[in-house]
This record gives structure tokens, sequence and C-alpha cells, in this order.
């Protein structure tokens, strides 16, 4: 059997269930490379009882630990929510096609946290991804998402690449949306969802300099209602 868990937000986030499953695997892995891990390894091997291996992208992407769980029980853990990281499907249609019994434990993630902020969850449109930028391969098409959700009044969760930092991640976005020709007047900044989180909401400008802890991700708001207006003025700069 393969398993794949959510850990949650925190160390304490994995669910009974995915507790009990862990008792039931000979190996466990964890997926290392869609997110800045929060919290020790060896602080969520004391919590489950088991030694843990990272893996990084191709570790995962070569399919190893799915024909392992043929043999015997693995187990993939995910932090925050299984399928928030679109990448992870694909190793539910490696199992389907090589008919490999698989089974999903779901946790909370980042989109749910960012309820916190006050911005309400049906209000968000299409979720946008910022790269990390390198000399030659400066990518900015969150910003076409951006765009299209402002064209129907929505909120845009932009979730940070590993390793960006967050005035590397401000500047990208200034620099991309000047690019774009696209203005964003204020902008929601959220750290550490779901184990010490902090909310910070102004001008990007205001909040440039700012000491913002890893993990993060930023929320330019839509058309607000006044109720959420109300709460983000809490988290003003």
């Amino acid at each position: 059997m393969f398993y794949i868990i959510g850990l949650g937000l925190n160390e304490k986030g994995i669910s009974a269930e995915g507790k009990t499953a862990l008792k039931k695997c000979h190996k466990v892995y964890l997926e290392n490379y869609t997110i800045e891990f929060p919290y020790k390894l060896e602080k969520l091997e004391k919590l489950l009882g088991k030694k843990v291996k990272l893996l990084n992208r191709d570790d995962v992407e070569n399919n190893k630990i799915i024909f392992e769980s043929k043999k015997k029980n693995t187990a993939l853990l995910i932090y925050g929510s299984p399928f928030f990281a679109t990448t992870h499907i694909t190793l539910i249609k490696e199992c389907i096609d090589n008919e490999i019994e698989y089974k999903i434990i779901y946790s909370s993630s980042v989109f749910e946290a960012v309820a916190e902020s006050g911005l309400q969850l049906y209000k968000f449109g299409k979720i946008a991804s910022m790269p990390k930028w390198e000399k030659n391969f400066k990518p900015d098409s969150f910003v076409e998402i951006i765009k299209e959700n402002r064209s129907i009044n929505a909120h845009s969760l932009i979730l940070i690449d590993i390793g960006l930092s967050f005035n590397n991640a401000i500047d990208q976005l200034i620099k991309s949306s000047k690019t774009k020709n696209f203005e964003i007047e204020n902008i929601l900044v959220c750290s550490q969802l779901g184990f010490n989180s902090k909310f910070y909401y102004g001008k990007i400008n205001r909040l440039k300099n700012k000491k913002i802890k890893a993990p993060f991700c930023f929320v330019i708001p839509g058309k607000m209602h006044f109720l959420e207006e109300e709460i983000l003025k809490i988290y003003e700069m």
C-alpha cells in the first residue's frame, strides 16, 4: 500500500488517521522540494516515532517509492495537504497505471489558513506561483493570473518558490508588475500560517524591507466586502 499523508501546517497537524497509517509502514519519506520546511526533521521524527527520509524532486518523480510500495507499506509525507501542489497527482496516476493500492490522508493547507486574514475563500480566483528568478530566466506569468483574477474582482493567492527570500520576492513582484504595466496598490503578506501566523497589509514599498519569516505567501486583494476591509486594517503597516 502506498500512502500519501498530509502533515498539516505544524508538527502536530497530522491527523489520527495519518498516525495510524504510519504504524503500518516500513518506509516513511518526506517530500522536501515544494516548501521550505518550517520545523526540524528531528522534531517530526520524535512525534511520529518513525525515521523519515528526505526526498528531492527527482527521488519522487522517478516513481521508485511507488514500486517499493508493491512489496511493503510505504508513506510519502507532504507538508500541508497532499494535492495543494499539483505535481503530486502524477503519483496517483502511476499507482492506477501499475495497479498499486494507494490511500490519501488529507490535512489542512495554506489555502484554508489564509482565511484567518479575514479574506473570504470563495472570493479567491486562480492560484499563482512565483518562481525564483535565475540569471537568464525571469518568468513573470503570475502577473497575468493576478490580472485575470482582478478582471472578475477576485483575490489572488501567490505561492512563493522555495529558497526565495521575502525581499527578493517583493522585488520580483514590483519588477514584474512594471514590465506588465499593471499596478498593484496593496498587498497582504501571510507568514508562517498555521503555527505562528502573522499578517502584514499595506502598500508594497512600505512592506519592502520588513523581516518576514518563511514560509510566506502573498495575497493581492480584489474587490473587498466591507468586513474584509475592516479586518485587513488591523494588519495595516
